[in-house]
C-alpha cells in the first residue's frame, strides 16, 4: 500500500539548510505553509563586515524575542523541539565569510550568538581560498586552515558550498568533523561550473557530509524552468553515487525569483551582482528565476514529498532525505 504524502509530510522533520529568501523576515510564513521544521536564512558574508554580521544575527534575535512561534536552532534537539511545539526553527548559516574580516576570535563570538554553520567562500576569491567562481583554485590559505581548525574546536559546521574545488579538498582533508555542501548540484548531470564534481561528492559523503541539492534553475538545466523531476533525478544521482545518507535539501529560495519579484527589479538585482563580480554570466544566466514546477516556492514543498512518494522512495528514504540526514550531520558536528 502507498503511504499518504501528506501523513509523511506532515509527520517529517523538514529541513530547507539553505534559504536567501529568508534575509526578508515577511517570507518565514512561506516555509511555515510549507511544512518546514527548520532552516536556514542567509547571513549575508558575500560582503560586509562583522558590524553587518552580528547586526544581521541580532536581527533575528530580536524576531525570535518578539513572537513565539520561532526559535533559534543551537542544537539538533532545537530541531526536535521545534517540530514537537509546531514551531519554526532557525538555523543561522554564513554564505561566505566576509563577516569574520581577519580575526579568529570573530568565530567565538558569532559562535556564542548562534551561528551554526559557516560556509567558506561566495564564488570568489577572499581570505581563507578560492570561490566556485575564481579564475584560480588554489586551495586553503594559511588562514582558513585555522579557520577550519577554530570551527571545528567550536563545534560549527564547514561549509564549501560557492568554494572552489581545491579549497573544498583542503577544508575536507584539515577538518576533523564532517563537512558539508549545504547546496550544489552534479555536474554530471548539469556542467555548471557553481555545480560540483563526482571526487569532491564523494569525499564530503566521507568525512559523513552531505550535499544540498539547490532549485535554482540553471543548476538543473539551461532551459528555463526545470521540473520537479529534475530536481529529484539530483537526489537521486547523488544517492547513487554515495548513498541515501549523504543528500538533503538545500533549495536556495532567493529574492530576484519568480513570483517574489518583478522582471525588471530582478534583472537590476542581476546586473549588481555581475558588476560586483559576484556572479559571472556563464554560471548565472540573467533572470527570470523559476524554481522546478510544483515547487516554486516553499509554500508547496509538500509537493516534493507527493513526487518521491511516486518515484518509488520507501518511507525512511524520503524521511532522510527531507530533514533527517541534516539532523544526524547536525548532532554530529552541534552535539545535542
Amino acid at each position: 500500500s502507498t503511504m499518504d504524502a501528506n501523513q509523511l509530510h506532515e509527520s517529517a522533520i523538514v529541513i530547507d539548510a539553505t534559504c536567501p529568501l529568508a534575509k526578508d523576515p515577511r517570507y518565514v510564513e512561506w516555509w511555515r505553509e510549507g511544512g518546514a521544521t527548520a532552516f536556514a536564512p542567509t547571513i549575508s558574508g558575500m560582503a560586509g563586515n562583522a558590524r553587518s554580521g552580528f547586526a544581521l544575527i541580532g536581527g533575528w534575535r530580536r524576531y525570535v524575542r518578539e513572537r513565539d512561534d520561532t526559535i533559534i536552532v543551537l542544537s539538533a534537539t532545537d530541531i526536535e523541539r521545534a517540530k514537537a511545539e509546531k514551531k519554526i526553527g532557525l538555523i543561522l548559516h554564513c554564505q561566505g565569510t566576509a563577516i569574520i574580516e581577519d580575526e579568529l576570535d570573530l568565530l567565538d563570538a558569532y559562535q556564542a550568538a548562534g551561528l551554526r554553520v559557516v560556509q567558506l567562500c561566495y564564488n570568489r576569491k577572499n581570505r581563507i581560498g578560492d570561490g566556485s567562481g575564481e579564475r584560480t583554485d588554489a586551495g586553503l590559505s594559511h588562514f582558513g586552515v585555522k579557520v577550519i581548525e577554530r570551527l571545528n574546536a567550536l563545534n560549527m559546521l564547514v561549509d564549501c558550498a560557492h568554494t572552489g574545488h581545491r579549497t573544498s579538498m583542503d577544508a575536507i582533508e584539515m577538518s576533523s568533523a564532517p563537512v558539508v555542501i549545504s547546496h550544489a548540484n552534479a555536474y554530471a548531470i548539469q556542467d555548471n561550473a557553481r555545480n560540483v564534481a563526482d571526487d569532491l561528492i564523494k569525499a564530503i559523503a566521507a568525512t559523513g557530509g552531505i550535499v544540498g541539492t539547490v532549485g535554482f534553475p540553471a543548476f538543473l538545466t539551461w532551459d528555463g524552468q526545470p521540473s520537479l523531476d529534475q530536481f529529484i533525478d539530483d537526489i537521486a544521482y547523488k544517492a547513487d553515487l554515495v548513498g541515501i545518507d549523504h543528500v538533503g535539501l538545500g533549495i536556495d529560495y532567493y529574492l530576484g525569483q519568480h513570483p517574489v519579484e518583478d522582471d525588471s527589479t530582478a534583472m537590476a538585482r542581476y546586473r549588481q551582482l555581475v558588476d560586483a563580480g559576484l556572479w559571472r554570466p556563464s554560471e548565472y544566466p540573467p533572470p527570470p528565476y523559476k524554481f522546478p514546477t510544483g515547487i516554486e516556492t516553499p509554500r508547496t514543498l509538500p509537493r516534493l514529498t507527493e513526487r518521491l512518494v511516486s518515484r518509488g522512495f520507501s518511507e525512511q528514504e524520503i524521511r532522510k532525505i527531507l530533514g533527517l540526514n541534516w539532523m544526524r550531520v547536525y548532532r554530529e558536528v552541534w552535539g545535542g
